[in-house]
């Protein structure tokens, strides 16, 4: 197997650069995670050889437990950047992968641009503007696995849902437990209350402190980011919805290290985008469950957290813990509803 030299891995209208950490087709790059680019590293070292679910648990999650769905996410973000040649990366089921194709390897043109690597001080943590959670995220951690997976698969993904359904709640708890791994830091940029559009732009690059020369624009901006390895949250974009999906397809085309987190009612709808619908939280089936069904419901336990929370002294008897079920079924699961509910019911009790 090859070492860890400096190369560029080409076939056919393919190539691999793993200085870049670009999957190129035709001379585009195209979006892949910084996980699954390792993955794709990974099997083009192999020069064609099965590398196993294990070897490539151990090689990209060094010393991390992860579940092989994981594995399926990265491996179907690398099929869709494949697109009509996603027959390349072969499963053999039951035991791994291969990269198929006739890969001819050069070594790296030195004169070439390549990506800025500026190196943190060991013990130091990156820079960040995320909040502190100001409550425990109640009933989400398959959704946070999830996201974990899907942002270190995709650069762009977009959390879409109905309103209170807890899509800024998750976005943010998500980034707080990956912006470890950029060393640029990770940066919530909020928009809600951005009227205008064209200043989306110039919103970034304040976050951020960046000086873009030239006109502030979505490329000056995305220009300016550059090589920086950064995660980025852009909170509430539906009323900016085409701003702000040219912004997140300037990043993604001229920053291949940045990552993308958007929250927004609508889909930002271009290239390299993966769609995440944050389900509402598990209610009752009815009234009538058992009682330790209706405590195992995500919603129920959002309830009852919030309610406590108020009222130290909460404490539902079977009677309440069917009233909270109805309460939480007739509101349809959205997190939003279920809290302001608790906290009446803090106040006023629960019938």
């Amino acid at each position: 197997m090859l070492g860890k030299a400096s190369l560029v891995y080409e076939a056919g209208s393919w190539a691999i650069d793993t200085v870049r950490r670009e999957l190129r087709t035709r001379g585009a790059p195209m979006p892949v995670g910084a996980r699954s680019f390792e993955i794709i590293e990974t099997l083009v070292r192999s020069a064609g050889e099965l590398v196993t679910k294990d070897e490539l648990m151990s090689r990209v999650w060094p010393g991390a437990i992860i579940g092989e769905n994981t594995i399926q996410v990265h491996i179907s973000a690398i099929r869709k950047a494949l697109g009509p040649d996603r027959s390349m990366l072969k499963t053999v089921s039951g035991r791994g992968y291969r990269l198929l194709g006739d890969w001819q390897v050069r070594s790296y043109d030195p004169a070439g641009p390549t990506v800025s690597r500026e190196i943190r001080l060991s013990g130091m943590p990156p820079a960040t503007n995320l909040p502190m959670a100001a409550t425990e995220l109640v009933g989400r951690s398959q959704a946070l696995q999830l996201l974990h997976a899907f942002a270190t698969a995709y650069r762009l993904v977009t959390l879409t849902g109905a309103g209170g359904i807890g899509k800024t709640v998750l976005a943010i708890e998500a980034a707080r437990g990956l912006y470890a791994d950029f060393q640029d830091g990770g940066w919530l940029v909020e928009l809600a209350t951005l009227s205008d559009p064209s200043l989306l732009p110039m919103t970034l690059a304040g976050v951020l402190g960046l000086k873009p020369v030239g006109e502030i624009s979505s490329d000056g901006v995305a220009r300016a980011v550059g090589g920086r390895k950064l995660l980025l949250v852009l909170d509430n974009c539906e009323h900016l919805i085409d701003a702000a999906a040219q912004l997140a397809e300037a990043l993604i085309r001229h920053c291949p290290n940045a990552t993308v987190l958007a929250t927004s009612r609508e889909v930002l709808g271009i290239n390299g985008e993966f769609v995440y619908r944050v389900p509402t939280l598990e209610v009752p089936a009815s009234d009538r469950e058992a009682l330790a069904r209706i405590l195992e419901r995500s919603a129920v336990e959002l309830f009852i957290a919030r309610t406590r929370a108020l009222d130290a002294d909460f404490s539902p008897g079977e009677g309440d813990l069917r009233t909270i079920a109805s309460i939480c079924r007739r509101l349809d699961g959205l997190p939003l509803a279920i809290e302001f509910a608790a906290a009446r019911a803090a106040t006023l009790g629960v019938q």
